[in-house]
């Protein structure tokens, strides 16, 4: 009798089907084929989890972003062999560092981890004897100085490294405050406009006082020229998200600046042992698909993208006209998140829904759709972002949006 041949593994079927086959592998080891999910269910349908169409933008509590399949692609063939962790950090940011035009880059655990390690990198200076005790930074230089107005829920990646938090709020708080303790000066992108001193002088009285400066910029790109735009500024360190529009995985991160502080960074972190980021591990295969997310965003026709993100507003522009009293308002956020968003207001008189409840009946549908406001859209109406929709969910959204707005209107 002829044996039957075994269905032929490709990275293009495991592309297309997902990680559905793998992950029903794991969890049921010893399952016959009979017993394999259907490719058209998904591992989180596989745990009982819903699908949710992302009308918010690149937040890391829904992911991130979705991967490009070049960047799932490389992140799937690094995953099949061994190569040294440290050769590999070192070869990728140089990489990196050369396609966006900054000094040094290094991969790290999100934006979050980009603040640690550059403040660590910082206060030790390299010094594996004060690498070693970190948090403890007796002796050493330990504080860091930013305004009042960008005290943040990042402020943990600042102190977990064992420094103070120093607030100011004009040139002459900075004046007193620099000390033979001042490790640091510390600027919130996204808050720029919220302090008294604003971006660029922040750089100027650092140089100044002779203070390093580390800048969050996590959610900066687009456009792609801030890459490196912000350390030409005069930045030291400056920290990027590398899974919100870049598109690289969540759990990844840029530290771009200065080689002789990317350097130090790195021997605070995995794989060194003994140091205060042993635990932030960045894999081969996410330094692989950072870089490949890289390459891919450095040769985007980024106008291209907005045009599509424009027609994808048009959609849901034309969908609700003629509903009375709604009105539509395309904003672009001057710093994060710097693509194009939808404003909806209506008169709540005539369009008798809050925009509380408004937001909570778009995720009641069988396709839950998640709006939510992001910095740089104001207060007034409801946000939809359009540039996380995957193909097709635009018309979803615009259907929604629709059926909710005109049974509020009672029509």
């Amino acid at each position: 009798m002829k044996k039957k041949s075994s269905p032929r593994i490709t990275r293009r079927g495991l592309l297309k089907t997902g990680a559905t086959v793998a992950l029903t592998g794991m969890l049921a080891p010893t399952a016959n084929a009979a017993a394999v999910q259907p490719a058209r269910q998904s591992v989180y349908e596989a745990l009982g989890l819903r699908h949710i169409i992302n009308a918010t933008g690149t937040v890391t509590n829904l992911g991130g972003s979705v991967m490009p399949p070049e960047v799932v692609a490389a992140w799937v063939d690094a995953s099949r062999h061994f190569v040294n962790l440290v050769a590999l950090q070192d070869r990728v940011g140089e990489r990196i560092a050369k396609l966006i035009g900054v000094e040094s880059a290094l991969v790290t655990t999100g934006a979050a981890g980009s603040l640690l390690l550059g403040t660590a990198a910082v206060v030790t200076g390299g010094d594996r004897r004060h690498i070693a005790r970190l948090p403890d930074t007796r002796g050493m230089k330990n504080e860091v100085l930013l305004q009042k107005a960008h005290h943040s829920c990042y402020d943990n990646q600042l102190t977990d490294v064992g420094v103070r938090l120093i607030e100011v709020e004009t040139a002459a708080d900075i004046k007193r405050a620099v000390n033979d303790r001042t490790a640091l000066m510390f600027f919130m992108n996204k808050d720029d406009a919220e302090g008294r001193i604003r971006r660029q002088e922040w750089v100027t009285l650092a140089r100044r006082h002779k203070i390093p400066t580390l800048l969050d910029a996590a959610a900066d790109a687009p456009p792609m020229e801030r890459l490196s735009e912000y350390n030409r500024m005069g930045f030291d360190l400056v920290a990027f998200s590398g899974g919100k529009a870049i598109r690289g995985p969540n759990d990844t991160g840029l530290l771009l600046g200065r080689k002789e502080l990317i350097e130090a960074a790195k021997l605070n972190t995995n794989p060194h042992c003994g140091t205060i980021g042993r635990m932030m591990k960045v894999s081969k295969e996410d330094m692989i698909a950072q870089l490949a997310a890289i390459e891919r965003f450095v040769r985007l026709d980024h106008k291209a993208e907005v045009r599509e993100w424009e027609r994808r507003i048009g959609v849901i522009e034309t969908a609700v006209r003629g509903i009375a009293t709604v009105r539509c308002e395309q904003i672009v956020p001057p710093i994060a998140n710097h693509v194009p968003h939808l404003i909806l207001t209506w008169d709540e008189t005539r369009v008798k829904i809050t925009r509380e409840r408004f937001t909570q009946a778009l995720m009641e549908g069988d396709a839950p759709i998640q709006i939510g406001r992001v910095p740089g859209t104001g207060d007034r109406g409801v946000v939809v972002s359009v540039f996380t929709l995957q193909a097709g969910e635009e018309r979803v959204v615009a259907e929604r949006i629709v059926a909710v707005l005109r049974g509020a209107a009672g029509r």
